[in-house]
């Protein structure tokens, strides 16, 4: 399921892309695996492969485009079992805000103090 909604970005933001033409498209489907690739002659750039393994589905992919303030931008990602992972993304992905001191303790005082039940 998850794969599908990844699929379902890189689609989208192709659709934004409309006046662009089509370099390649390529797309390979079968009962346990898939492989796309869809190039644009705007440079936008959409790689995707999965299989399945078992009852998961594991799913690697790359996305690249410039900007419209002219900046590239590029993305490669997994996404399995642990949900939607960037391995890479150029400009990188901004740092998440610290974790405030009371959740800290919050969290600690959780994990010393395990529910009975």
């Amino acid at each position: 399921m998850k794969f599908f909604i990844a699929f379902a970005c890189l689609l989208a933001l192709a659709a934004a892309n409309e006046d662009a033409n089509v370099l390649r498209n390529d797309a390979e489907v079968n009962v346990d695996s898939f492989k796309s690739a869809l190039e644009l002659d705007n440079s936008v750039k959409l790689q995707q492969e999965g299989s399945l393994h078992g009852d998961e589905w594991i799913v690697k992919g790359s996305q690249a485009w410039t900007s419209p303030e002219g900046e590239n931008v590029a993305i490669e990602y997994v996404a399995d079992a642990n949900g939607y992972q960037v391995l890479s993304a150029n400009p990188p992905l901004p740092t998440p805000p610290p974790i405030p001191e009371a959740i800290k303790r919050a969290i600690e005082w959780i994990a010393a103090h395990p529910s009975k039940e």
